[in-house]
This record gives structure tokens, C-alpha cells and sequence, in this order.
């Protein structure tokens, strides 16, 4: 069995992947969440798209910004409260739209 040998490039590709790691989480979340909507379960499915939108929030407030990845669109603060925002104003209208019998 031979090994591959580690060549610059193969680097520079693990490392832009190893970046990417954070959105992936994020992504993931966006997955579940369309898992419970195509179920009818919209409810817990908006809230997972909120939690999601708060993971990235949490993600781009402590990760450096090579680290960071695909989350970092503006600047840090302006990131931060963007995802905050707009994940709290998802959860907030979750929690509290009446189901009308809706599960």
C-alpha cells in the first residue's frame, strides 16, 4: 500500500475545506429543518431554520475570520447581529403564530 504524497496543493485544499466546516454545521441544521417541514411539522421545522440562523450568529462571533468561511459576509459585528436578528424574528413569529390545529 503506497501513501499519497502531500503535495501543496492537497494542503491548500484540506485547509479551505477545514474553513468550510462552520457553514456545514449550518447547513446541516437547514437540512433537519426542511426534514420536519416536508413532514407538515412547520412549526419545529421554522424553529430549527431560527436555531440555524443563531448557530451562525455564535459561529461568526468566535471564529477568527480565515475560519469563519462562507459565514463571513460583512463585517464581524454587522454579521453578528444580522444572523441574531433575523434568527430570533424566526423563532419569535414560530413560537407564537397560532397552529389553527396544525401540528
Amino acid at each position: 500500500m503506497t501513501d499519497a504524497p502531500v503535495t501543496p496543493q492537497s494542503t491548500r485544499r484540506l485547509g479551505a475545506l477545514r474553513n468550510q466546516v462552520p457553514m456545514l454545521l449550518v447547513v446541516l441544521v437547514l437540512v433537519v429543518a426542511i426534514v420536519f417541514v416536508m413532514q407538515e411539522r412547520w412549526r419545529r421545522g421554522s424553529l430549527f431554520i431560527g436555531g440555524a440562523a443563531l448557530l451562525a450568529s455564535v459561529l461568526r462571533l468566535f471564529l477568527p475570520q480565515v475560519r469563519a468561511g462562507l459565514l463571513a459576509v460583512r463585517s464581524r459585528p454587522f454579521d453578528v447581529v444580522a444572523y441574531a436578528v433575523l434568527g430570533g424574528t424566526i423563532i419569535a413569529l414560530a413560537a407564537t403564530i397560532s397552529s389553527l390545529g396544525v401540528v
